[in-house]
């Protein structure tokens, strides 16, 4: 026992020894992709070369899945059309130093029905390559687990990655220069869109979407979201950060959204959103968006700093309703929207509900329109405006006293520097009637005024 031991000790001794007397350049001449998986250069694939190797890395890719091991991809530019992934494909490179380029086709890479596909560590360069409508670089349809992660995507001509009925995990990746959108979903099985940074896109940054009304659940978190144009013009459908559209249960927070067109996150027809914990300044139309066909919003503890309205909940006509809007902090509106928006849009506006909702314990400045409004004409049902601070805005609170309008309760607000009134009664967007606030002012029955502190 003893002499094995022994034995063993020496035997070790020896292999640390060898190992340390290897030669730094032999140390530095390890390939560094060899511990990820099989090398791609087997199979013919020429990092560096002017050549097309699509022929090449299709086979590499093929024979890799098939063997169920990942395909490493060492540092060098590979210059390639339309490759397909099969089931299982992994792709692995060296970050900052893999770099696929496209020649032309519908994408770059596509995997239709193959599940567990991952594409880590590799840059993706489009090259402005116009591609065919609704196509991204990356094209994904029908599979499960598809992990995107730590990879570029810039230069594409079409969307950065376009996903179908897919489930996994789109984290940590940079997207620039898109022509289209960053990073869109169609009726997602199960999807987090984490941590990625999306710089310069023309039409919006990320979309969540689903072909009928139903649920999403997909989660938006700590992205980083910049310089989002409206490319195509329209009155909303573009110029987002983030938009989700007739997707249920799905969460937005944490994200930095800065200089878009229209909104920072714009939920359509979008029931049980959660939109929470979010940081946007320099956003054009509404911040914060809940319209259309919806039940349930939740838009609480973020900051918007420059927009034309901060916090939108409307619809009621559409069956728009249910909804919390608390603790925001919300400044420095504009005084107008962009140029396509409908006409009578107002801006200037820090928060505006309609129906079944209650707006608590947010802090609104600079607005040169009003700091709260509650209802549309007849569109108003069942708001509490409750423990508010509102400061500097032509009027604190306005309410639709209209025909048909229903009840609003107006309590325990803090609001001064309203030239044109603390509580107003409106019609449609225009003031119609003295402070509500002030001691002998008119009542009506449909809006409950209770303790306020006013400094005028």
């Amino acid at each position: 026992m003893d002499v094995n031991r022994r034995h063993l000790i020496g035997t070790a001794a020896a292999g640390a020894a060898g190992a340390l007397a290897m030669s730094p350049d032999a140390a530095r001449a390890a390939p560094p992709t060899s511990a990820l998986g099989r090398d791609a250069t087997q199979y013919g694939v020429r990092p560096g070369s002017p050549d097309d190797q699509t022929k090449a890395l299709q086979r590499a890719i093929d024979e890799a899945a098939r063997a169920q091991i990942p395909l490493a991809l060492p540092p060098g530019v590979y210059r390639t059309g339309m490759l397909r992934l099969q089931n299982g494909t992994q792709l692995v490179g060296v970050r900052g130093a893999t770099k696929l380029v496209f020649n032309g086709g519908a994408s770059m890479l596509q995997g239709e029905g193959a599940g567990n596909i991952g594409l880590t560590n590799i840059t993706l360069d489009g090259g402005g390559i116009p591609l065919p409508k609704r196509r991204g670089l990356v094209h994904c349809l029908g599979g499960r687990d598809i992990r995107i992660v730590d990879c570029e995507i810039t230069g594409s001509g079409g969307n950065g990655i376009w996903l179908e009925q897919v489930s996994g995990d789109v984290s940590g990746n940079i997207i620039s220069r898109i022509a289209v959108t960053g990073i869109t979903s169609f009726d997602a099985q199960g999807l987090l869109v984490s941590r990625n940074t999306i710089l310069g896109t023309n039409d919006n940054g990320i979309e969540i979407l689903r072909t009928a009304i139903g649920d999403d659940g997909t989660l938006v978190a700590d992205n980083r979201i910049e310089d989002i144009k409206a490319g195509p013009g329209g009155s909303g459908q573009y110029g987002n950060a983030i938009n989700a559209f007739r997707a249920g249960n799905v969460i937005v927070r944490g994200n930095r959204i800065r200089n878009c067109d229209y909104s920072a996150v714009r939920g359509n027809s979008a029931s049980n959103i959660q939109i929470t914990g979010n940081s946007v300044s320099n956003v054009r139309e509404v911040a914060l968006y809940s319209e259309f066909s919806f039940e349930g919003a939740v838009i609480a503890n973020n900051t918007v700093d420059g927009a034309a309205l901060g916090v939108s909940v409307c619809n009621f006509n559409e069956g728009g309703r249910i909804a919390v809007v608390q603790g925001n902090i919300i400044r420095n509106l504009l005084p107008k929207r962009p140029i396509g928006t409908a006409p009578d849009d107002d801006a200037g506006i820090g928060i505006y509900v309609e129906a079944d909702t209650s707006v608590t314990g947010n802090v609104i400045e600079n607005a040169p329109s009003f700091g709260i409004i509650a209802g549309w004409g007849k569109y108003l049902r069942d708001v509490v405006i409750s423990g508010n601070v509102i400061r500097n805005s032509f009027v604190g609170v306005g309410v639709s006293v209209a025909p048909g309008a229903g009840t609003a309760l107006v309590n325990n607000n803090m609001i001064s520097e309203t030239p044109r009134g603390a509580v107003v009664g409106l019609d449609h967007a225009r003031p119609i009637t003295p402070d509500l606030s002030a001691e002998g002012a008119q009542r009506f029955a449909q809006v409950v005024v209770g303790t306020n502190a006013v400094r005028r």
